[in-house]
Order: structure tokens, then sequence, then C-alpha cells
């Protein structure tokens, strides 16, 4: 469909060339003669009888455009194959319509530049006729063509030209835009040559859709020697020729998404070298730098990313997407105007409501008038009595406001208690954390006592044991006195030391007390805490009932402190010192 398209805007170009006297009528003849150039350009073969059935009615006089569409259609257009050569074919229809419409006075440009914008202008314009290019394409032409010649872009001269372009129209014919850019309207700076360079170039990427091209080096197959190609890449295939003109072609290399192009190192001499491979061969490509070896790389990248994707070439798929644009902003404002008509309608019919009803309200106000006076002594009275009702309103309103003062003050109260009272709440909560972490501190304190009344039992033990031995010692013979002098200042001097030891584990003792009575001091202080809260909050809320330690026993008093063992603990350690006691005794 979208050479269908393509093909009616030459053919349409070409028709109105031939309607000299723009009558929307051609005649049979010269229809003959451009049918059978049309089958001859894109190779169909022509049926000349085929014509002449169709118009077989219409022998006298021309035959109009709608006429001839049908022909078109039938025998041409749904017959035609991609199989032709599509710039045989533009110039074809160029050579009819230029001759007519192209003013060639004060041109900057050759025909061939004109041609080529021609068929730039059949790419970019709408698919509505007569042919015309939209201020958007006209901007999205004018930026490519400075790009190529290398100028930069400036937006306010094309602004102040589109603003000239609105007061007149939004739109160019081709002959418009040829004479917009052969003036060198938007080139000035720029010499002929230039210009003819950019507009080549535009129309190699548009038209022919040329990703790059240039001269590079190829590596032959069969005899393995380098020689200098002119490159030519498009979406499906790189062609090489002998040279830029493209007079003597030397190959193609098909590309599709099972294609894939790498760097290679330098080898041979040669650098900058990648290659190219696909199904059949691979071809390896020498660039003139590292730079233009790196853009072709990119570039046959994207064909072969658009090959595996399914996707037309970057420029075409943007055209697509920016007439899909105006499409629907076009629809967007058709809806608008369909609105707006029908806001307006609805304007006029509110216009015509609004005058029936002021003749309706000036027929009231006669009436008014006459009930004016009527009205009047009632209204006095009225009056009166809504003084008396206002007057009463007020007071109720004011006894309102007090009322609503008063509720206001209570509610204040109320929050402000209930803060104090979560404030309280939080405070009795680190009361108890406090509280808890004091009972932890003298359950430690207590293990630490604990062990150190053991320590000292065993100590007081071997003391004992000492002493025992010393009196076995002393109630031996005379004879082993003297050894056993000298064993008991032995063990005197052991003794010594265990008394050190022993007054080392009092000293111990007496900084575990000290921190026992300071863990009890901070215990006791805590729960004074807690019971002071527990009575705060019972005061403010009376609901609150604070989780309380269990009562303690007694306890054992030693003559170092505070005990940390029960009445039956105590019983088993005098007990078992008792009988380490009268062990020794036994044994003498």
């Amino acid at each position: 469909m979208a050479l269908r398209d393509e093909l009616l805007k030459s053919i349409w170009h070409a028709f109105t060339a031939l309607d000299v006297d723009k009558s929307g009528k051609v005649s049979k003849s010269q229809l003959k003669v451009l049918s059978h150039n049309l089958c001859t350009v894109m190779r169909i073969p022509h049926d000349p009888v085929a014509l002449e059935e169709h118009f077989k009615d219409d022998d006298e006089g021309p035959v109009s455009t709608q006429g001839y569409m049908p022909y078109l259609n039938k025998f041409i257009l749904d017959k035609v194959q991609d199989n032709f050569n599509r710039q045989d074919f533009n110039r074809m229809c160029w050579t009819l319509c230029a001759r007519k419409n192209l003013n060639r006075t004060h041109l900057l440009i050759s025909d061939e530049d004109a041609f080529k914008i021609w068929c730039i202008f059949n790419f970019l314009s709408e698919d509505k006729y007569p042919l015309a290019i939209v201020t958007e394409e006209i901007e999205y032409f004018l930026r490519k063509l400075t790009e190529a010649m290398g100028g930069s872009w400036v937006e306010e001269r094309f602004e102040d030209y589109k603003l000239e372009l609105c007061t007149k129209q939004q739109c160019l014919s081709a002959w418009e835009i040829i004479t917009l850019v052969g003036t060198g309207t938007f080139s000035k700076g720029m010499d002929r040559q230039t210009l003819s360079m950019g507009i080549t170039e535009v129309f190699h990427e548009l038209i022919l859709d040329v990703f790059k091209q240039g001269y590079m080096m190829k590596k032959g197959h069969k005899r393995k020697n380098w020689t200098e190609r002119w490159f030519l890449l498009k979406p499906n295939s790189i062609s090489y020729y002998v040279s830029e003109d493209l007079a003597e072609k030397k190959g193609d290399i098909l590309l599709d998404g099972n294609c894939c192009v790498e760097s290679l190192p330098d080898k041979e001499g040669k650098k900058c070298l990648f290659y190219v491979k696909c199904s059949d061969k691979s071809y390896e490509i020498s660039a003139s730098d590292k730079k233009r070896k790196q853009e072709w790389i990119q570039a046959i990248q994207t064909c072969i990313s658009l090959l595996k994707l399914g996707r037309p070439a970057p420029h075409r798929e943007s055209r697509q997407k920016r007439r899909e644009l105006r499409q629907k902003q076009q629809a967007e404002q058709e809806e608008l105007e369909l609105r707006m008509k029908e806001l307006q309608t609805a304007n006029e019919d509110k216009q015509q409501e609004l005058e029936a009803m002021r003749k309706k309200l000036e027929e009231a106000a006669a009436n008014a008038a006459e009930e004016e006076r009527r009205l009047l002594q009632t209204q006095t009275e009225q009056q009166d009595r809504y003084r008396v009702d206002l007057e009463r309103e007020k007071m109720v309103r004011q006894e309102m406001e007090e009322q609503v003062a008063q509720k206001s003050t209570e509610l204040e109260q109320y929050l402000q208690r209930v803060r104090e009272l979560e404030d309280m709440y939080h405070r009795l909560e680190d009361a108890l954390e406090e509280e808890r972490s004091a009972r932890q501190d003298e359950e430690t304190v207590r293990r630490l006592q604990a062990r150190l009344l053991e320590e000292e039992a065993t100590k007081r033990a071997e003391l004992e044991q000492i002493h025992l031995h010393q009196q076995r010692a002393i109630s031996e013979t005379e004879a082993e006195k003297q050894e056993l002098e000298k064993e008991g200042t032995a063990k005197e001097n052991a003794l010594q030391a265990a008394m050190l030891q022993l007054e080392q584990l009092e000293s111990e003792r007496q900084g575990a007390l000290e921190q026992y009575q300071d863990v009890m001091q901070k215990l006791e202080d805590a729960a004074n805490n807690t019971r002071t809260w527990k009575h705060k909050v019972a005061h403010h809320e009376g609901l609150v009932r604070l989780i309380q330690p269990g009562s303690k026993g007694p306890q054992k008093i030693t003559n170092w402190g505070p005990a940390a063992f029960t009445d039956a603990e105590l019983s088993l350690r005098k007990k078992d010192w008792q009988e380490r006691k009268n062990r020794p005794a036994q044994t003498q």
C-alpha cells in the first residue's frame, strides 16, 4: 500500500501537467501515452485495448481523473511489482510536469537538484490531493539540508518565515518548495556546490535509503588483494562501486538478521579493519581511520538490528510517526471545532431563551410595579416583625456562643489532662524499667557474694587442715622435731600466704557488699519512684494497677553483711563444714 501511495503522487504530478486548462480532464490520446510510458518504466505488459474498452463510451471529449483512476488501479497499479527502477519512473513523471511548472528564473540550483527536491517533496508531502507539504515537514527538510551543508540552523529565521507562511497559507506545493530552496533563502553564505552537495546527501538518505557512503578498501575473495571501492549502505545491502559516480557496480553484500559486523586487529599492513559476516561468506574491509571505521560498524549494526526487528528505515519510521501525530492533532482539532459549533449552537439557543426571559421579566417588572404599592404596607409590617425576630435570634446566638466557648474550654482541659496522663504512663514505664534493671543488678551481686562465700569456706577448710597437720607434727618424737620444725616453717609460710589470700577475698567480699548496697539503694529508689508514680496515676485515673514484686522473707545477716543464701542453704553449709573439720581429727 505504501508503494502504491508513493507511485500515485508522481503520477498525479504527471496527470496535472497534462491538464493544460486545469479543468481536471485530460484527452484520451494523452492518457494513452502516459499509460504506455508508465507500463514501460514499471515493467508491466501494456494492454492498449483495455484502455479503449475502458473509455469506449467517451470517444468524444476528454477524460476526467475519476474516470482514469479505475483503469490506473486495475491495469497498472494492481500489477506493479517492486522490480523496477523508481528513479526512472520519477524522472519520467518529472519530465512531464517540470516543463510546465518549473520556473528557472533566479534559481541557484540545477535541474538535477530541482528533481531531487521534487522527489523529497513527494516523500514528505501529505497523502491528500492536491499535494502539499506542511510546515512541520518543511522545517524537517530544511534542518536536514542545513546539517548536510555543515551550517547551523537558525531557529529565529524559520519562525519568521513560518509566521509569514501562516498569514498566507500553511503549506507549500512542490514548485514553491523548489523555489524556496533554489533561491537560497535558507542557505545564505553557501556556494552553489555546497548547496548541491547538501541536496544530494538529503536525497540519498530520504529517497535512496542510503545510511552511509564513502571510499574504503575491500579484500578480494579470489586474489586476496586490496582494492579501493565506493561503498553504499542501504537498509538491506551494501553495494560497492568502482567510483562514486556509481557507473560500474562491482557487487552487493546482502544483509539480513543473521549477519554480524565485528572489528578486526591490524594485519597485512592494513589498519582500521572490520569484517561483515553473512550466511554464505565474509567480507574484510579497511576504513581510512578509526572514526570512519566506528561509524561504518555502527551504521551496519543499525541496519542489521532494523532487519531483525522488521522495522523500516529510521527516517521513514519518523515520517510515519509525525504523520500519525498530525492526524491525531487534526482529529482533536476537528473534535474541538465540533464541540465549539455545538457550544455556539447552544449559546444561540441560550441567547434566544434569555431574550424570551427578558421579555417575561419586563412584563413581570410592570406587574411588580403595580403590586409594589400594595406590598409596601405589608413589607413594613414584616420588617417590624423581622426586627423583633432578629433581636431574639441575636440573644439566642449569644447564648449559644457562650455555651460553645465553655465546651471548648472543657475540651481543652480534658485534652490537657489526657496528655498529662499519657506523660505519667510513660514515666511510670521508665520507673518500672529502672526497677527491673536494679533487680537484675541485685541478682548479679548475690551470685558474686555466694561465690565469694564459697571460696572463703574453702580457704577456711584449708587453714583448719594446716592447723591439724601442725598439731600432729608437734606430737611426734623429738628425733623428728628438727625435721618437723623445717616442715612447720614451710607450712607457716603457706599459712601466711593463705591468710593473705583470705584477706584479699575479704576485701573482694567487702567490695561486692558495697556494690550490693548500691544496687539495693537503686532498687529502693526505683521502688519509691514506682510507688510515687503509682499514687499519681491512681489519683488521676484510679484504674492503673502496678505489677509489684513479691514480698521477701527475712534475710540472713553474716559478719560481712546480708547473706545471699536461705536458712536451708546455711544449714547445709554448716553441716558440710563440720564434716570436713571432723575428718582430719579421725585420721589422727
